[in-house]
């Protein structure tokens, strides 16, 4: 592993009635889709079987390793919305300032809390959208209505910024 450090691999935002809202994977032409939809629905479970022993804390740590390669990591909203952030240990080669500052192996459950509360208010600021209304990417609400199309988040706004989110978070950064 030398050479490389961690980097995020995949962000989604699922609903909370489990449905996906949004999948970006990093880089997205090496990343299968397929995989890490799968990957992020079999997290569910995890968040269902922690939840009853969970504080007010919305950091759910890490939920599972996957392999030695990724890991998920968990946060839950207080609207029951949870971010899962996958990240690849081996993800992309080292930069000098990379090496500068951090040479310890693994993360650390803090090491994600920036990219949450980043995700958490780019969110928000969806939900601030006055032309947005999250019961439409409900698929309870879409089977009454009978209504066929996507429930995935589409602002280019909020994309764009969980774009920016899994591009710039590394270890050790405090603020994003």
């Amino acid at each position: 592993m030398t050479g490389r450090v961690p980097s995020v691999a995949c962000i989604g935002v699922i609903g909370k009635h489990n449905n996906p809202l949004h999948i970006s994977l990093f880089p997205a032409e090496e990343r299968a889709p397929l995989e890490f939809q799968f990957l992020l629905s079999s997290c569910l479970d995890v968040f269902e079987a922690k939840l009853p022993h969970k504080t007010a804390d919305q950091d759910f740590g890490l939920l599972q390793a996957v392999d030695e390669r990724l890991s998920m990591y968990g946060w839950l909203t207080n609207t029951g919305v949870k971010f899962v952030i996958v990240v690849d240990m081996e993800g992309r080669q080292a930069t000098a300032q990379d090496s500068k500052s951090s040479t310890a192996i693994g993360l650390r459950d803090a090491d994600l809390k920036p990219a949450f509360r980043a995700l958490q208010t780019a969110y928000i600021m969806l939900l601030r959208n006055p032309f947005y209304s999250p019961d439409e990417h409900s698929p309870i609400s879409a089977n009454a209505e009978q209504r066929v199309g996507s429930t995935q988040i589409t602002s280019k706004n909020f994309i764009d910024e969980v774009k920016r989110i899994g591009e710039a978070w590394a270890p050790g950064v405090t603020n994003i």
